[in-house]
């Protein structure tokens, strides 16, 4: 009897021993593998313009780049509509697993000024900033003004009408922003697009217009770009001044975007995006895409980007609130 008892004792404490062991074996998958299965299916990226504009183009390329490092399709969706509202309405609704995400403008920072919009920074898990187009201030070839100075003296005797890509837009803002911050009249004057609102300036219809560098600089010799609304001059115009330069007040006002999803992502699925964004922004091709459009390599990490994020809201709110 004692020998059974102690041939039963040995096999229970070997169980036990297996058991704990294949806890483990649980725990260790549960902290490692769970963490790297992550995606495990196609993941789905919200654009909230039309195809073939400047938000639509950056998001496929991006994409382009993640898909080769997640290792799974990542599908592009256009789903314009009140001026970005409601994709970014969308993808706040969705659940935060890492499987929809969206490309967000600089307008996830206004909308919620602008119109009546569920669209605030807090409602969202910000993931990098991924370009930035700076916004330019041009007139026509032959409106005889040659310099930021000119306009703005031009200003001082009544109101000067400023073009730009339409109510609410960060071009307005941007012509609101700099008329503060130099004390000129300047009248924003919407149109359907950057591109409509630099013809305007080129044509007389308007004193000047507010855009992105790559649209004025389609018009060609039409127009004369006056100075660029960023910290430094840009390459593709290295002989135009800044704001600062030109006038000695600091404006900057640009077309930024980045990556974003539903407001609390697991941990992992965060980390994961977050690292596989930068290294789709730090790739070949996506830096070759954005040079090619004019598009400055603006980079920001998760904290860096909601930090920014925060502080244009901030700004917006003063501007435009």
């Amino acid at each position: 009897m004692p020998r059974i008892r102690k041939t039963r004792a040995a096999a229970a404490l070997a169980a036990v021993a297996a058991t704990v062991v294949v806890l483990a074996g649980c725990t260790k998958v549960e902290e490692g593998e769970a963490a790297s299965s992550y995606p495990e299916k196609d993941i789905r990226l919200i654009i909230q313009a039309n195809p073939g504009g400047g938000s639509d183009l950056s998001s496929r390329a991006l994409a382009t780049e993640l898909e080769k490092i997640l290792d799974v399709s990542v599908i592009p969706e256009n789903m314009p509509g009140a001026a970005g509202a409601l994709a970014m309405e969308y993808v706040g609704s969705q659940k935060p697993d890492g499987y929809v995400i969206g490309f967000a403008p600089v307008e996830i920072a206004m909308l919620n000024t602008t119109q009546d919009a569920n669209v605030l920074p807090e409602n969202y898990d910000l993931l990098g900033q991924i370009m930035l187009a700076p916004g330019v201030i041009t007139v026509g070839a032959n409106s005889g003004i040659e310099s930021l100075e000119d306009l703005i003296a031009k200003a001082e005797t009544g109101a000067v009408t400023v073009a730009n890509s339409g109510a609410g837009s960060i071009w307005e803002a941007a012509t609101l922003g700099l008329g503060e911050a130099t004390g000129a009249q300047f009248t924003p004057v919407p149109y359907d697009g950057g591109a409509t609102a630099v013809s305007a300036a080129a044509s007389g219809e308007t004193v000047a217009a507010v855009s992105g560098l790559g649209e004025a600089l389609a018009q060609g010799e039409a127009v004369r770009i006056l100075a660029v609304m960023h910290d430094e001059r840009h390459p593709d115009a290295e002989d135009v001044p800044t704001v600062e330069e030109a006038v000695g007040e600091k404006v900057e006002f640009g077309g930024w975007g980045g990556i974003y999803a539903p407001q609390g992502l697991p941990e992992d699925v965060h980390d994961t995006l977050e690292s596989a964004i930068k290294e789709a922004v730090e790739s070949e091709g996506y830096q070759k895409f954005q040079e090619d459009a004019g598009n400055l390599i603006v980079y920001r990490d998760s904290e860096e980007w909601t930090e920014y994020v925060d502080e244009q809201f901030t700004l917006f709110q003063d501007l435009l609130g």
